[in-house]
């Protein structure tokens, strides 16, 4: 299942990174506060724990996000603005990654590096920029799978169509949340408009 929350501050954010003069902090930047909106949707209905702690008044009991439940994974290297926003909300929340590049000519995705612990029971939470033909993203989201994940929600910056149905059709039981849809891929696979390379452009690579 799919959800765009279609706001007009998403749109205006998203438009933003669509700017090529973009500094790259700018542009990091930009891609964390979009997390944030983003997780703020995906998390509406998580479960809470009550915990005690010391306010003004003393000792109280309050309502808080379970975060030992969720683990947090990035597909590197373009989605690690995107981890950092998370954690700097979650930040007792687990991390892993995973290194996932798609072949320019075959347009397939190839597993490079795997840093994701079993995780039996919990909400993972994978987070990757873009979706565009949707291959890498369901490798990831079957490797979550193989590792036990109980629920499996993923956050995107922008993504086309095609990659959307893609994953919806191989894995319908995925909660994705996306900002921004596109029109859809070109000749070379590639999201139009698009954002370009968001992690060269995060990261100065280019």
């Amino acid at each position: 299942m799919c959800t765009n929350p279609q706001t007009p501050l998403l749109t205006t954010l998203v438009n933003t990174l669509r700017d090529v003069s973009l500094t790259p902090f700018v542009f990091r930047h930009t891609v964390k506060e979009i997390t944030k909106i983003l997780l703020n949707e995906a998390l509406r209905s998580t479960p809470t724990v009550r915990k005690t702690l010391h306010s003004w008044r003393g000792d109280e009991e309050m309502e808080f996000i379970d975060e030992s439940s969720l683990v947090i994974v990035s597909v590197l290297r373009a989605a690690l603005p995107m981890h950092e926003a998370i954690i700097e909300t979650l930040t007792s929340a687990e991390s892993g990654f995973l290194g996932i590049k798609r072949d320019e000519e075959t347009h397939e995705s190839r597993l490079y590096y795997d840093r994701l612990r079993e995780c039996s029971g919990k909400t993972v939470i994978l987070v990757d920029t873009m979706v565009a033909t949707g291959g890498s993203l369901c490798d990831a989201i079957a490797m979550a799978k193989a590792k036990g994940a109980e629920k499996i929600i993923t956050l995107h910056v922008i993504g086309s169509p095609e990659g959307i149905a893609r994953v919806e059709s191989a894995h319908g039981d995925v909660e994705m949340f996306i900002a921004q849809i596109d029109r859809g891929l070109d000749e070379n696979k590639f999201i139009v408009p698009g954002l370009g390379d968001a992690g060269d452009r995060a990261y100065n690579t280019l």
